[in-house]
């Protein structure tokens, strides 16, 4: 494809439905022709001249349909602002968010409840310990395909790869960021302390997605951290350096790999393995 509009061996390909077109092809052009009338013209044209068959065909459907349509009843508004709503989260994710909201809500009142927790105390902070893994559950759970009735039309649009990944991501950040800001600042947590283990937790999260699916990649992250991390710090009730301002560093470059594996791999979120 062009910068401007599609080329036309992909539009006369995807008019004869050629199968020797490759898939990531296809589903830039379908996203394209969703945006531009004249590639639209285009595609009406190549598919009238070579194949009339198709064209006779959804002729006669549409004589069919649209006197139907024409008396069908227009969506109403509040249905309309549900379905813009799903692509930013599903139904089955509210659950999950008010869970983890629960979770955030319990480690405020318990480190509030311990006066050995604050600042300048070495006991470890319940809400820093859980912060790392707590958008992940919310991300699994808006990407998942056993959480989403409607995952295979989901995954079947054209704009169903990357961008409704971080879309869906942003989404659960929106809601769970404020929340654990709330309970650092109330229990003399650094913003920094929190907030890049977070964020490198998430942008992992879907890095693995890509490969493994992101609900797995999702549950093999929380069991690693609370083996390795939450289950020695709770036993020794002590801060451990991953959670201390000297190991952000670590962090901040964890946060960047991610990153960039999210980009280098963004095809890999148009397919229904992603949902794993």
């Amino acid at each position: 494809m062009s910068v401007d509009h599609a080329s036309t061996r992909l539009i006369d390909g995807y008019a004869r439905g050629d199968t020797d077109l490759a898939t990531d092809e296809v589903w830039a052009l379908e996203a394209h022709l969703e945006a531009c009338r004249t590639c639209r013209d285009r595609l009406s044209a190549a598919v009238t001249a070579s194949a009339p068959a198709v064209t006779a065909l959804v002729g006669t459907v549409w004589a069919d349909l649209e006197p139907r349509l024409a008396a069908t009843a227009t969506m109403p508004r509040r249905r309309r602002l549900g379905a813009r709503l799903s692509t930013w989260l599903t139904p089955t994710t509210v659950p999950w968010l008010a869970m983890v909201m629960s979770v955030t809500l319990i480690a405020l009142l318990s480190d509030l409840a311990d006066p050995g927790t604050g600042p300048g105390s070495r006991e470890v902070s319940l809400v820093l310990l859980f912060s790392p893994v707590l958008p992940v559950l919310g991300v699994a759970a808006s990407w998942a395909r056993g959480l989403d009735p409607a995952y295979e039309l989901t995954a079947s649009v054209p704009r169903a790869g990357l961008a409704l990944v971080l879309r869906r991501t942003v989404a659960v950040l929106v809601l769970v960021v404020p929340a654990l800001f709330v309970g650092g600042w109330a229990t003399g947590v650094t913003a920094a302390q929190w907030l890049l283990p977070c964020l490198a937790f998430t942008s992992t999260t879907l890095a693995l997605g890509g490969v493994v699916g992101v609900t797995r990649a999702a549950l093999a992250l929380v069991a690693v951290w609370a083996t390795v991390i939450a289950a020695p710090t709770l036993a020794t009730g002590r801060t451990p350096f991953a959670l201390q301002t000297d190991g952000m560093p670590v962090w901040g470059l964890i946060l960047a790999l991610g990153i960039g594996v999210v980009i280098a791999r963004r095809g890999a979120y148009s397919v229904l393995g992603a949902h794993r």
